[in-house]
């Protein structure tokens, strides 16, 4: 124990010696911003081009839902990602596991980029395809978790929202650069260079983004509440077990709160873009463009509401942002089958603005959960598992309902995912008082 200590003791001092608020917020923001990088851009792609490339023996809407089950299997590889993550996490500390993490989910995302098509290795292609997702996806696993713990952990008590917004910026900075960098492939490639080898390039881009990335993050130190916790206890020999025997109903409820999230920004981002520019006939240029702007209105929810949840407490507003998507899953689809830009970036906006109000106080609010021998196995495996249900199953979801019953029954179904957040909610107690020293 005693070496222990002294090894801990070192870790605290090289931590404080080294890190700074900025640098925190950086290794923070970093990854996840690349997380939601690489899944909007595979998002977009699946949407746009992937079913012709990888399942041209398919029809159109087969295609389209293969395309889209293969963004799913990467959010079912996730939970094996948070659950082996966690465990390392959990036992010998944050920053390795993150670095392996980055580059797990970096690399397997650069790789689709280099992937031959079905007309070049036939069956061998969507093959492929799948299993980079399966990587992306276990690397995915267990960035989020971490990077929320890193920004948590070294927060001062009452600043923990404000911490924890960097990595929740991941997304909108993510999204927002994915998005753009499609829009402008767009406008400058003929749509037959676009299809063929344009959409490589934000894949590619993926290599660049890891350096950056990886280059910061083995610049961070251990966090102070773990080298604290190491200094004074010993690790959990198995943290998922412990997870499931002490907090099964942080673990399930806390994965309840986050389907709303990904049920209105994969909806938004991901279905509505194929169904505006396939059923409604809008140039994809405008509805990208449109896009961007409401990019922007999830970052300035993203960021204030996570500040604010330090001063009235992350539970209210999450409920609030619930109950908003509730009404907004009814809405916005009459406002987009209306074909009117101003409508659509109504629409979009308004439904990005829901997944901010209740993603921006998510950062410390699933973290605060769970103890913290166990808590980036507890705080990965619950966000995980949420991302399943509303960002696995929910497109595929989607796009049938849309296809065989319409509109209706899409926002019918992203009210009742709502509705699973809500409750889900209700049902936990508010965090912004915890003190995360305790195990």
């Amino acid at each position: 124990m005693d070496q222990q200590a002294t090894a801990a003791a070192g870790v605290a001092a090289a931590s404080s010696a080294v890190n700074s608020g900025r640098r925190i917020a950086a290794a923070s923001f970093i990854g996840t911003a690349i997380e939601f990088y690489d899944y909007y851009i595979y998002g977009t792609a699946a949407a746009l081009v992937l079913n012709k490339l990888f399942f041209p023996t398919l029809s159109s809407v087969a295609g389209t839902l293969a395309s889209l089950a293969t963004f799913a299997i990467g959010f079912i590889a996730r939970p094996v990602g948070a659950v082996v993550f966690g465990h390392f996490g959990d036992r010998i500390g944050r920053k390795a596991t993150l670095v392996v993490s980055l580059l797990l989910m970096g690399l397997s995302t650069a790789c689709v980029g280099l992937l031959p098509g079905y007309s070049s290795i036939g069956v061998a292609a969507p093959i492929l395809l799948v299993l980079l997702r399966v990587l992306q996806g276990i690397g995915l696993g267990g960035e989020w978790g971490g990077a929320a713990l890193l920004s948590t952990e070294y927060a001062p008590q009452g600043k923990r929202g404000l911490y924890a917004s960097a990595p929740q910026m991941g997304s909108p900075v993510g999204f927002f650069v994915a998005t753009g960098v499609f829009w402008a492939l767009s406008e400058w490639l003929p749509k037959s260079a676009f299809d063929s080898w344009g959409w490589r390039i934000p894949f590619l881009l993926s290599f660049v983004l890891v350096i950056v990335g990886l280059r910061i993050r083995l610049r961070v130190a251990e966090t102070p509440a773990f080298a604290d916790f190491m200094a004074k206890e010993s690790a959990a020999k198995v943290p998922t077990l412990e997870v499931i025997r002490r907090y099964p109903k942080q673990l399930l409820l806390g994965a309840g709160s986050i389907v709303v999230v990904y049920v209105m920004f994969y909806t938004a981002s991901t279905y509505c873009l194929s169904y505006t520019t396939k059923n409604l006939g809008v140039p994809r240029n405008t509805v990208l463009g449109l896009t961007l702007i409401a990019v922007v209105v999830l970052g300035i929810a993203t960021f204030t509401v996570a500040r604010w949840s330090d001063l009235v407490g992350r539970r209210r507003l999450m409920l609030a942002g619930s109950a908003f998507a509730l009404v907004w899953s009814l809405v916005l689809f009459p406002l987009l089958n209306t074909k009117s830009p101003l409508a659509i970036v109504v629409g979009l906006s308004g439904a990005l603005l829901c997944m901010g109000i209740v993603w921006g106080p998510l950062g410390a609010f699933l973290p605060e959960l769970f103890g913290t021998d166990v808590r980036y196995s507890g705080a990965g495996i619950a966000y995980n598992i949420g991302g399943v249900l509303g960002g696995g199953a929910a497109p595929l979801i989607v796009a049938r309902l849309g296809e065989t019953s319409g509109t209706t029954a899409v926002g019918l179904f992203m009210a009742a995912m709502a509705v699973i957040s809500l409750l889900s909610i209700l049902a936990l107690p508010e965090t912004r008082h915890r003190d995360l020293s305790e195990v």
